[in-house]
């Protein structure tokens, strides 16, 4: 007896994405009706961008467009009534700056994204202008144009960082006027597009990378002239503060001498044209060589004149009529040091007899009043034997033992008696 299957019951899908597990997921065509209901309730808006691609053709009502943002590589189809285009009086092509008023709308079976445009307008140079404009003052605001902050080109760069096109005459002009005028020059080439959607991501990235080569002292970044869409990429924003914040004096030759995009304002140096950039990077070789001889020629001069100038100088000083004897200088000044030397023994002889004359003065005079003379006067010095002077007669004991000194030796005496003041008669004495 054979045995049939029962179906089994429908498997329960989350009602939203939070509740979906590796076990419970949404099926594929869930996620497209989610995606598409949210889709469906945003509302309508305004959008603008780069038409880089459209299609329209015979016999169809709408017509189809691929809208890219112009400074990065984005881009989104659009879908818009064919009418709608034929309102407009001049209809747009691929490279046109439009704003769409369109709504958005998910399609479920593809999984894409589309814009159903309803309105579509130019962006006029105008209106492009007074945006530049406003950027311009903000930037300007924050001071990125002062000239205080731009740095100084180098006189001869080691390396220099050239962002240009591929194969394009800006790089051909610069690299060409640049060996030209210095055949040594080396550079570092980053060639990247600067024309199109791309321009600004490409020109930034190669930017930064020159910015973080040591050797690289200046960068130029370099294109030829073109529309005014053309050259909005060297306006962006990003691009303009990229080129503030880089530590490399930053050359802008962006165009001709009458396109000023933002670049300019910020770069350290605005070169008009990629052949004027050239000029100013690197100094002339000739004229360099020229300048070394002019210079070498002037300083030959000068050292000429001078030494000119200095041997009339001695010449004239050796034609005076004191450097005819040229002992004669010498020969006065060596009268002069005799005189003086003269003068100064007199002084010193003189001195010396004067004070020889005084201290032979103060001689005979010592010797007037000195003991010794007295003494050999006749006079003599009486002591006891203690050594005292004796002054005065009452002082003497009889017997007493005094020394007599005189003039050339002394002795011993003994009174016999002692005697008396102002007696005549000679007293007895013992002398020995």
């Amino acid at each position: 007896m054979s045995t049939v299957s029962q179906p089994s019951a429908p498997r329960s899908v989350p009602a939203t994405a939070r509740e979906t597990t590796a076990e419970s997921p949404w099926p594929v065509r869930v996620l497209s009706m989610k995606i598409s209901d949210y889709v469906d309730k945003m509302s309508p808006l305004w959008v603008e961008g780069q038409i880089v691609q459209l299609n329209r053709r015979a016999g169809m009502s709408y017509a189809y467009l691929t809208l890219r943002d112009p400074d990065v590589d984005m881009s989104l189809s659009v879908s818009i009534p064919v009418p709608a285009l034929d309102a407009l009086a001049a209809p747009p092509d691929a490279g046109a700056r439009v704003v769409i008023h369109a709504k958005p709308a998910f399609w479920t079976k593809r999984g894409t994204l589309q814009l159903e445009a309803r309105q579509i307008r130019h962006v006029g140079v105008g209106e492009l202008l007074a945006r530049l404009e406003h950027l311009k003052q903000l930037l300007r605001s924050e001071g990125l144009f002062e000239p205080g902050r731009k740095q100084t080109l180098p006189f001869l760069p080691r390396r220099i960082g050239l962002v240009c096109g591929r194969n394009t005459a800006a790089e051909r002009d610069v690299v060409m006027n640049v060996r030209r005028r210095w055949p040594a020059a080396r550079f570092e080439i980053r060639q990247v597009a600067v024309q199109g959607p791309s321009t600004v991501a490409g020109v930034t990235a190669a930017l930064t990378e020159l910015d973080g080569i040591p050797e690289v002292e200046v960068i130029v970044i370099a294109r030829g002239g073109g529309s005014f869409e053309d050259l909005l990429p060297f306006s962006n924003e990003a691009l303009v503060r990229a080129v503030a914040q880089a530590r490399t004096p930053v050359v802008s030759a962006i165009g001709h001498e009458t396109d000023t995009p933002l670049l300019d304002y910020v770069a350290d140096y605005r070169a008009s044209t990629p052949t004027h950039a050239a000029s100013q990077i690197v100094p002339d070789q000739q004229e360099e060589l020229r300048g070394l001889a002019a210079t070498r020629a002037r300083g030959r001069q000068a050292l000429q004149r001078r030494v000119t100038e200095q041997r009339r100088r001695l010449e004239a000083t050796m034609s005076r009529p004191v450097m005819a004897d040229r002992q004669a200088i010498i020969t006065a000044y060596r009268k002069d040091i005799d005189t003086t030397a003269e003068r100064g023994r007199h002084r010193v002889t003189t001195q010396v007899s004067r004070e020889s004359d005084r201290v032979a003065g103060l001689a005979r005079h010592l010797r007037a009043v000195s003991p010794q003379h007295t003494l050999e006067r006749g006079y003599a010095v009486v002591r006891h034997s203690d050594g005292a002077i004796v002054r005065d007669i009452e002082e003497v004991e009889p017997d007493e033992l005094l020394r007599v000194t005189v003039a050339r030796g002394d002795f011993g005496v003994r009174p016999v008696a002692t005697p008396t003041l102002g007696d005549d008669s000679p007293s007895e004495r013992t002398g020995r």
